[in-house]
């Protein structure tokens, strides 16, 4: 990294902004969306669902506690939702080099630094983030020195890049849970796991229906761009929603669920990412506050016969959850095992496991 360096950010209407380079000496094109959390800032860089986007924080101030040793636990990352930075840039208005935290083993930009991952610094993140509620999510670059062409990432299935390649088993208590790994958080195998679950994760497009594993419960997990680009994921689906198997998924386990079950999915203008989106639980007053990262949703009025919307949005009314009225499936759309975030709805989980457990 050259310290102090000016760089550009450019969206693609012909928007450029100049700030000073303070991650790794490159340049780099994405999807330009917004996060309006305060805090959590390690645990979104490592969140598949960001893959192939370029990040920007509306804090004024990120970096402040500086980042988590990567130590992992079970084979698990402790304090990161994946083992590496997914974002492909990062926005900021300041970044704080002082760091100070008991548990910090680096700043942001060292470790961005070593990612690989551009960074810029020095502008006005507010406008800009006003600037996309405004127009809509659209494609930019970080440019360093030579600019790279405009890229649309979600053109890609970024679900196969961010699954694993291979089935891997965690834990050895019961029930057993079936993990569709489709850009997965740490987070929601550590949620399943403190309370007693084996965990088998499985590729995004491993044949689940094949019989190789037994499981009592499978679950389909969150994961980056456009959920039809998951034709695998779907088509199995759809053969297990024939049988018996209860299903659980979130985020774009949600809109997955809905594809298989026969209906459709549609881009949000800008996409739900912060850690303060209240959703509604329909036919009760509850309202939940949740943690979300998702940039599509699921379009109620194709749900099929049979099928019902679980908890909807209270800002804008986009569905956030959809549920079999008499079958054992249902999906949410925002993030019960936070990370970061509120943990209102972490409940979840248990209700699922305890399905599991005594048949219901």
């Amino acid at each position: 990294m050259e310290k102090g360096r000016k760089i550009h950010l450019e969206l693609k209407d012909g928007t450029a902004v100049e700030g000073v380079s303070f991650g790794a000496s490159r340049s780099v094109s994405g999807e330009v969306v917004f996060n309006t959390g305060m805090v959590g800032y390690p645990e979104a860089l490592t969140d598949p669902s960001y893959r192939g986007q370029i990040l920007i924080l509306t804090y004024p101030l990120i970096g402040n506690y500086g980042v988590p040793p990567a130590d992992a636990r079970d084979a698990i990352p402790r304090h990161f939702e994946s083992e590496r930075v997914q974002v492909a840039g990062l926005v900021v208005a300041e970044c704080c080099g002082d760091y100070s935290h008991w548990n910090a083993s680096k700043s942001l930009s060292r470790w961005l630094t070593e990612q690989g991952v551009p960074a810029i610094q020095g502008v006005d993140t507010r406008a800009l983030t006003k600037k996309i509620r405004r127009e809509g999510t659209m494609l930019g670059r970080i440019v360093y020195d030579k600019a790279p062409p405009f890229e649309d990432p979600n053109e890609r299935n970024l679900v196969a890049e961010v699954s694993v390649p291979e089935p891997i088993v965690y834990g050895d208590g019961a029930p057993r849970v079936l993990a569709v790994d489709c850009g997965m958080k740490a987070n929601i195998i550590r949620c399943f796991l403190k309370r007693g679950v084996q965990v088998i994760r499985v590729p995004w497009d491993y044949d689940f229906n094949n019989g190789e594993y037994e499981y009592e419960g499978l679950f389909v997990s969150n994961g980056p761009g456009d959920p039809k680009m998951c034709v695998a994921t779907i088509g199995h689906l759809r053969e297990a929603l024939a049988g018996n198997k209860k299903i659980f998924g979130i985020c774009l386990g949600n809109q997955l669920l809905a594809l298989a079950a026969g209906a459709d999915t549609y881009k949000l203008k800008f996409g739900h990412r912060s850690q303060n989106q209240p959703c509604v639980e329909i036919g009760t007053r509850r309202c939940h506050i949740t943690s979300q990262n998702h940039g599509y949703a699921v379009d109620t009025k194709t749900l099929p016969e049979g099928w019902q919307p679980w908890f909807v949005n209270a800002n804008d009314q986009t569905n956030e959850g959809i549920r079999h009225v008499r079958l054992p499936f249902m999906s949410v759309q925002f993030h019960p095992e936070a990370s970061g975030g509120p943990t209102d709805t972490e409940y979840l989980f248990d209700a699922f496991i305890e399905s599991l457990r005594d048949g219901t």
